[in-house]
């Protein structure tokens, strides 16, 4: 049938959003599968070496944003002096770094300037298979405005890790811990986005659960990883957790001495590190406990694939809980905090993915 009008165009993609997800073509539906996989796995990438460059107080580093002209590093010497003169001006070299050597700057340099190109990756690696795919009418018309604010959010993501930067870039040389953590939460919603569509392609809902008791708990777990995803983001922003070293108590017993001290005492929430250390500690034993109450009914009454998936699901968390005991007593290592960033990553994946099954599994 040959289309000649707009309007027929239209009607012709509609008619395929209708039977979208039984009449897709297997080598379509494979396709934005893997390509969804592809992005998601540079977000996971993404946001460990965002840990690691905050880890290595490299965020700081690059103090201009050039989102079209940044692709190329400095290629001379001169250029490089150049940029650590501008790096020169500003408070972090001024008031921490004073005296580093360019070598020591160019090592800081390279762990931002990664952070930056791999997030214009991403851009391109959605941006243009998105163009491609609508104009070969791969994507169906019903899935065009998920993919458009999931573009929508990774720009807005640059932008937000730009704000963050420019944060830093004044009299304190630290980023705000409020735009650290929103930057942290805006990625981590970019990746669960991407997991939960490219599932959503590749399993198109027959049957949905509503109401069910195990479905119910999946989502709360899903709520109590993102919030300790948050509340990790306070940690890392404040630095919090290189104070109170020690595990299962914290100097010396369960409840620091002053886990209270300022006022208005919500200001505790956000401004104390002890406060703040604490509370991730506790949202980690309450995610524990919900989490396993979640895998004793998945065995109990879920089908096959949610009870694989509530293995790994659980296994995650507990792999998580170990290796944050192991970077806190160690006093953060680089190589623990870029691991532990790694683990909030697959077990915020795992959840999802665990919802997903349980929404679209019958329950026993």
């Amino acid at each position: 049938m040959k289309i000649k009008t707009l309007p027929e165009y239209v009607s012709v993609m509609m008619d395929d959003a209708r039977n979208y997800g039984y009449s897709m073509p297997d080598e379509n539906r494979m396709l934005l599968v893997n390509w969804l996989v592809v992005v998601a796995f540079l977000v996971f990438c993404m946001v460990v070496l965002g840990g690691v460059t905050r880890l290595t107080n490299s965020g700081l580093s690059m103090v201009e944003w050039k989102p079209v002209t940044g692709w190329l590093p400095p290629l001379s010497e001169q250029a490089w002096m150049d940029e650590f003169e501008k790096y020169k001006a500003f408070p972090e070299y001024q008031k921490i770094n004073k005296g580093m050597s360019l070598d020591e700057f160019k090592g800081i340099f390279a762990f931002e300037y990664a952070h930056r190109v791999l997030g214009r990756i991403i851009g391109l690696a959605f941006f243009v298979p998105l163009v491609l795919f609508a104009l070969m009418r791969t994507i169906p018309v019903h899935m065009l405005p998920r993919l458009l604010g999931l573009l929508v959010l990774g720009g807005s993501q640059g932008v937000m890790g730009w704000i963050m930067v420019k944060s830093g870039l004044v009299d304190h040389p630290d980023v705000s811990h409020y735009r650290l953590t929103a930057h942290l939460g805006l990625a981590s919603l970019i990746l669960a986005a991407l997991v939960w569509t490219a599932l959503e392609v590749r399993s198109p809902a027959i049957r949905k659960v509503q109401n069910s008791t195990v479905t119910n708990w999946s989502k709360v777990v899903l709520a109590l990883v993102f919030l300790q995803i948050l509340v990790g983001g306070f940690v890392a922003g404040l630095n919090a957790g290189f104070v109170y070293n020690d595990w299962p108590t914290m100097g010396g017993g369960f409840v620091p001495d002053d886990i209270f001290y300022m006022t208005p005492w919500y200001l505790n929430f956000v401004e104390n590190v002890a406060t703040i250390q604490f509370t991730h500690r506790l949202v980690a034993y309450l995610l524990f406990g919900v989490a396993l109450w979640l895998f004793y009914l998945c065995r109990r009454r879920a089908g096959a694939q949610s009870k694989k998936l509530a293995h790994w699901m659980m296994a995650a968390v507990v792999l998580q809980i170990f290796l944050g005991i192991w970077t806190l007593i160690s006093v953060v290592p680089v190589s623990l905090g870029a691991f532990h960033q790694a683990g909030g990553m697959i077990v915020l994946i795992s959840s999802v993915m665990l919802v997903h099954s349980l929404t679209r599994q019958q329950i026993k």
